[in-house]
């Protein structure tokens, strides 16, 4: 039923301070991420630095999971931060939740409003830094690494 399908509750106020804080610059954060509390209430769950490699380590194949990532593409003379929105999804999460997921997305997003790139895991195998940063830098226009070479 539809009633079923209602907004996740994102009230917690540590939601959008983990957020701000992987934006800011002058912070080491780089990832944080949001999980459930109950059926339909999102927390915020962790933070870190380290990357995907390090966000990857909270991915259990029994959670639904959303995280927020910077990433640094460019070279030293053009670094840029690019933000992503990841979702993951073990294969061990109930039916219902994985149907809820996409409303609850839209939820998360109330709040994580600025990213450049989206993606959704649903295996560890899959969670690939250097794979997900090529991603990031082909959907984000001008590639500015190695412009130079073959011009």
């Amino acid at each position: 039923s539809p009633r079923s399908l209602k907004m996740a509750n994102v009230s917690d106020p540590a939601i959008a301070d983990a957020y701000a804080d992987v934006r800011n610059d002058k912070t080491e954060t780089d990832w944080c991420i949001f999980g459930y509390s109950d059926s339909n209430t999102i927390v915020h769950k962790a933070s870190g630095s380290g990357g995907l490699n390090a966000m990857k380590a909270n991915f259990k194949d029994d959670e639904a999971l959303y995280g927020f990532l910077r990433m640094i593409t460019g070279d030293e003379e053009s670094r840029r931060a690019k933000f992503v929105l990841v979702s993951w999804c073990g294969s061990g999460v109930k039916v219902l939740v994985k149907a809820r997921m996409s409303v609850h997305k839209a939820s998360v997003k109330e709040i994580v409003r600025d990213f450049s790139y989206e993606i959704h895991y649903t295996d560890l195998d899959e969670v690939d830094e250097d794979k997900l940063r090529t991603a990031v830098v082909k959907a984000g226009g001008a590639n500015y690494d190695g412009q130079a070479s073959g011009q």
